[in-house]
């Protein structure tokens, strides 16, 4: 597994399913997107990335959210699953720690919370942003795709910091 090294609060078992999830907004609100990858121990089940159009970060957090969680059932995952966010909002309100405030999110955070019911044991973990740099890396080429399709300047337009990854290298 290349997202680093993970390590849980109160000696939790690391789940035999990990999925990493990421949004990207490029402005906020702005052009948004997503990206989600799936292991099984040390085995990469499924990477998935994808355009969102214009919306907030908080919206491509909770689309990353439902899409990684429609990709695991959809890939068998019924039990043991392990999802790792970098946006702090997302996990607490997810946990119940938050309350969700905007109508938009409020139903997203619906969806999510009715897909997470279908499996036996799922949890939710934030993690350093530094450890979520491959689901991060994948939510900015499906910007990066679109906005050179549009004629945009994907670079020109990025505000997010890049952040090393586990060898050093940037988030892209």
């Amino acid at each position: 597994m290349s997202q680093g090294t993970l390590s849980l609060d109160n000696h939790q078992s690391i789940p035999a399913y990990r999925l990493f999830i990421d949004g990207a907004c490029r402005g906020n609100p702005g052009p948004a997107a997503y990206g989600c990858i799936l292991y099984k121990e040390q085995k990469l089940l499924l990477k998935e990335k994808g355009y969102i159009g214009e919306g907030t970060n908080n919206l491509a957090e909770y689309t990353a959210l439902i899409k990684g969680l429609e990709a695991a059932w959809k890939a068998g995952v019924r039990e043991d699953l392990g999802i790792f966010s970098d946006s702090q909002l997302l996990v607490r309100q997810i946990k119940g720690l938050y309350k969700v405030k905007s109508p938009q999110l409020q139903m997203l955070f619906q969806e999510a919370q009715t897909l997470l019911k279908r499996f036996k044991r799922a949890r939710i973990f934030h993690i350093d942003r530094g450890l979520n740099w491959e689901a991060d890396r994948l939510a900015n080429r499906a910007l990066d795709e679109v906005l050179k399709k549009t004629g945009q300047s994907p670079a020109g337009l990025d505000l997010r910091e890049e952040s090393p990854g586990p060898t050093g290298q940037g988030a892209g």
